[in-house]
């Protein structure tokens, strides 16, 4: 089963005689499993996902002292001996000793996190509200958790008990000293202090910092270049590590966009000169991004365009709804160095092939990236690689675009990471070419059908038929029935609203979006900043087959429209109904009046001019969360 649908596995270390805590057993356990799934089942090792069991430190077992340790040797070993196998693992049993104390748990996870990651581990289960920036930890107690993480004191455990008794007592007296605390950031160099902005999202002290570091680097490109991709780079590894959320992440963004804005006349100023010296000024590249046409998402696309622009690529954002030969004619017009497609309804994918067959047709040659709620690894390799003959990259959400980007613009390592990913593909797709299920034929799943015994009694008539209009509905009507839990989903939260309020990892930061995106919706409720329109209504009909036909009036003498609708052909075991739409209207030929509803809503009229006003401000932040807000009004 886990084949059939290509999903991947996480194989702890446990066997026959239990969990795997030392090293030996670890690695043991580990190739073992290997070596059963990919010789012997033939599962693709690229879908293996190690857990080496990450067990807590510091209990005052002497037996326990070693246990990060053989994590971090054991991920280094099955990295190096289990080709393509990953490694993941719960980060804070690590810190167990010390619940309660979260300062030293903070530091723990960062600090082990920092040593396992560059051994080669890949993901991990960590509270990302419970993580320091590692080159934060203070030093003292930076060098007391790697004592007791890596072994290297017989005494380590008892020395960071004392010093994090210490840390509760400090906290108990709070108030004065932590207010004078954190604004200790500001003694650091104008380096440190763009770094700590970008990574806390803080733009309060942006606009003179950037113009000091303008004054002390001599040019406004080397500010950019300098200390703001150094403190989005630091931004990109921890959303990368999942240390960061996407609101904060969004947030970095919109510091460094501010920054940039700051720079941007002068460096208008250095590129006239530049150019009337003939020298040329460029970007890492250019890269057109749109929604397919059929399509109106762009909250995701939105996140990525900030992302990339905020990593010094030139972003032309072509906007919704595009066609494919707008997305072409811009790319060619500006000599666009990549194509990013986005979607989020189903047909959206097949636009994306269109777009793939007409790229080729128009002979193209530069990559065309894949993104979107609906799109897949899978559906890329399958459906739209074939039909371009360079790189067709699926991007699955905001932190993989510019490793991506960068990866296919380099010089040196394109061509290694384009053989890498097609050879991955050409996986997919071989795996997706064995024997599937067999259909039933179209006359027998029409045989089985929906059974439902059809009664006048039981069918509901509509209090009108024919279409009504509802135009400036009020939105504090609609917010009392706002679902939240795609809002939280929007921005990279996935839970269900309220619970992940209180969720251990993600509620501090769901929390605060909560109360963000509350008090935005009172200020578009309050000032009337968009409007909410629906149309619906209810049409005699009845079934035909596998259609529904529509008609003009209850005589139904006249059909106004026909529905065409799929039936499920699916062979299951023990004759289960093959559905289609159709089974669940009245058919024709029973005499029964059914009847059809429909609706189409929006709470987007005035929503593009407010997300400009707050982009034209260099608040992306804003301008997404008004359209997750408006999203969910609808």
């Amino acid at each position: 089963t886990v084949q059939r649908y290509g999903a991947a596995v996480v194989v702890m270390a446990f066997d026959e005689q239990g969990q795997a805590a030392t090293y030996e057993d670890k690695i043991r356990i580990c190739e073992r499993a290997y070596r059963i799934l990919v010789n012997e089942v033939g599962f693709a090792p690229e879908d293996i996902i190690f857990d080496p069991n990450i067990l807590t430190v510091a209990t005052g077992m002497e037996e326990h002292n070693n246990y990060a340790v053989d994590f971090i040797n054991a991920t280094r070993w099955i990295k190096q001996n289990l080709p393509h196998a990953k490694v993941s693992g719960g980060v804070s049993n690590i810190s167990f000793s010390f619940r309660g104390n979260n300062k030293v748990r903070e530091a723990m996870h960062a600090a082990f996190l920092y040593h396992a990651i560059a051994a080669g581990m890949d993901m991990g289960i960590v509270n990302a509200g419970m993580l320091e920036v590692y080159e934060e930890i203070e030093p003292e107690l930076k060098e007391l958790v790697e004592d007791v993480l890596l072994n290297r004191r017989a005494d380590a455990t008892e020395r960071l008990v004392d010093f994090g008794e210490q840390l509760k007592a400090s906290c108990a007296t709070g108030g004065a000293t932590t207010e004078k605390k954190t604004e200790e950031w500001r003694n650091g160099s104008v380096e440190d202090r763009l770094a700590h902005a970008l990574v806390k999202g803080i733009d309060t002290h942006i606009a003179a910092d950037t113009e000091e570091a303008r004054a002390k680097l001599g040019r406004p490109l080397l500010v950019i270049e300098g200390p703001l991709m150094a403190g989005m780079g630091i931004v990109g590894d921890l959303f990368g590590a999942g240390k960061m959320f996407l609101p904060q992440v969004v947030k970095s963004a919109r510091v460094m966009k501010k920054a940039v804005a700051y720079l941007t006349p002068f460096m208008e100023a250095e590129k006239e000169a530049m150019a009337a010296a003939g020298i040329e000024v460029r970007t890492q590249g250019k890269i057109v991004l749109a929604t397919v046409k059929g399509d109106v998402h762009d909250i995701g696309k939105n996140i990525v365009g900030v992302v990339l622009a905020c990593n010094n690529y030139e972003v032309i954002d072509m906007g919704v709804m595009v066609p494919a030969e707008k997305i072409l004619e811009r790319a060619k017009e500006i000599r666009a160095d990549i194509i990013g497609l986005s979607g989020l309804i189903t047909p959206s994918l097949d636009e994306m092939v269109h777009v793939a067959r007409e790229m080729e047709r128009q002979n193209f040659k530069i990559p065309l990236l894949i993104g979107g709620a609906t799109t897949s690894r899978a559906h890329t390799a399958i459906k739209i690689a074939p039909h371009y003959s360079e790189p067709v990259v699926h991007v699955l959400d905001a932190s993989r675009a510019v490793p991506v980007t960068t990866s296919l613009l380099s010089e040196e390592g394109r061509q290694s990471f384009i053989d890498q990913h097609r050879a991955e593909y050409e996986g997919v797709r071989k795996a997706h070419a064995a024997p599937k299920l067999k259909a039933v034929p179209i006359a027998d799943a029409r045989a089985r059908r929906t059974p439902i015994e059809w009664r006048a009694e039981d069918i509901s008539q509509p209090a009108f038929t024919g279409v009504r209009v509802l135009n400036n509905f009020p939105l504090e009507e609609l917010r009392k029935f706002i679902d939240w839990s795609p809002f939280f989903h929007a921005w990279g939260l996935k839970g269900i609203y309220p619970r992940i309020l209180d969720d251990e990892k993600q509620g501090a930061q769901a929390r605060q979006i909560f109360t963000e995106g509350n008090a935005l919706l009172d200020k578009i409720i309050a000032g009337k900043l968009i409007t909410a329109r629906a149309v619906y209504g209810f049409w005699p009909a009845n079934a035909v087959g596998d259609d529904v036909e529509l008609y003009t009036d209850e005589t139904r003498s006249t059909v106004l429209d026909r529905f065409y609708f799929l039936r499920q052909q699916v062979n299951r075991e023990g004759k289960e109904p093959c559905r289609c739409l159709s089974d669940f209207v009245a058919p024709k030929e029973t005499g029964l009046q059914d009847h059809v509803g429909a609706f189409a809503v929006t709470s987007g009229i005035g929503l593009r001019e407010l997300c400009d006003r707050y982009k034209a401000e260099h608040d992306d932040y804003s301008a997404i969360m008004a359209e997750a807000l408006a999203d969910r009004l609808a």
